[in-house]
């Protein structure tokens, strides 16, 4: 490894402009991820980031900006799955349903723009070098209400997400706190599609918690390694991919995230077991 290289690579305004977007990105993803998981939404994400496609090609065809109609796009998907998926039975297929039906939308919205499609194919597939300054701010600001967001209904949404029928018993407004999720879940997805476009969202929305949870049984923990391991895999790929310059950021991202599940999933059970001895041996020794 070329560290000198690396580290001339870095003093570019591009691939700062690209370590601080991943880094916003690996923030929010790693903080909502271990919902995502709680809360069974793992497919509700892949539908939320493929149609995004649909409001980036609609976001062209308007006002010629991709990234905006992608937010937009996703926070429509957002709410019809709120809307229509209330009861969990009935998500699965919903989703399936406007997955479709927004797919078919977005090659059509596609097919009457004329201009360069590049930017709708970057929402697919991700362009992390060419994030721009303008694009940057809106990065941060979307990363910063979202995780104002999650920490404002934190409590509440962990309730329902380890117990809905107790939390709708004690009051807790399952419904909206739902809807609310969704949106900014579909915040959450539009950000992190700028790093690995909208095709491979799952590899930092879904892999970083879903790891986690195989290394701890801690809430406080199971966030903190979500973060690390999205952090990890979003700044490290970064940077390997300006080691390999042919390889795109995006490879590296879910490589290193994937390996990270695969090692959790090898480490994990090893753990749990070396817990509870830890437990029986306090209950003992009590």
């Amino acid at each position: 490894m070329n560290i000198v290289g690396l580290f001339n690579n870095l003093q570019l305004p591009f691939a700062q402009h690209a370590l601080v977007a991943c880094t916003i990105v690996a923030i929010t993803c790693g903080l909502i991820s271990p919902f995502v998981i709680m809360r069974g939404m793992s497919f509700a994400v892949h539908g939320m980031s493929e149609l995004a496609f649909t409001g980036a090609a609609a976001g062209l065809l308007v006002g010629g900006n991709a990234l905006a109609g992608a937010l937009c796009g996703a926070m429509v998907v957002a709410l019809l799955i709120g809307a229509l998926g209330d009861r969990e039975s009935d998500r699965d297929s919903s989703i399936g349903v406007i997955l479709a039906g927004g797919l078919g939308l977005g090659v059509l919205l596609l097919s009457f723009y004329h201009g360069f499609a590049t930017a709708a194919t970057n929402i697919l597939f991700g362009d992390i070098f060419g994030v721009s300054n303008n694009q940057l701010i809106l990065l941060l600001v979307i990363g910063i209400l979202v995780i104002i967001a999650i920490m404002a209904m934190y409590r509440p949404l962990f309730f329902a997400s380890v117990d809905t029928e107790v939390a709708a018993a004690r009051g807790v407004p399952e419904r909206i706190l739902s809807i609310a999720f969704l949106l900014v879940l579909a915040f959450t997805v539009t950000e992190a599609a700028q790093v690995v476009g909208t095709l491979l969202v799952l590899s930092l929305a879904i892999a970083p918690a879903a790891a986690a949870r195989r290394l701890s049984s801690s809430p406080l923990w199971i966030a903190c390694l979500s973060i690390l391991i999205a952090l990890v895999a979003a700044d490290g790929g970064l940077m390997a991919s300006l080691q390999f310059s042919r390889i795109k950021p995006t490879v590296f991202v879910t490589g290193i995230s994937f390996l990270f599940y695969i090692f959790a999933r090898i480490v994990g059970p090893a753990i749990s077991s070396r817990q509870n001895r830890a437990l029986q041996l306090e209950e003992v020794m009590g």
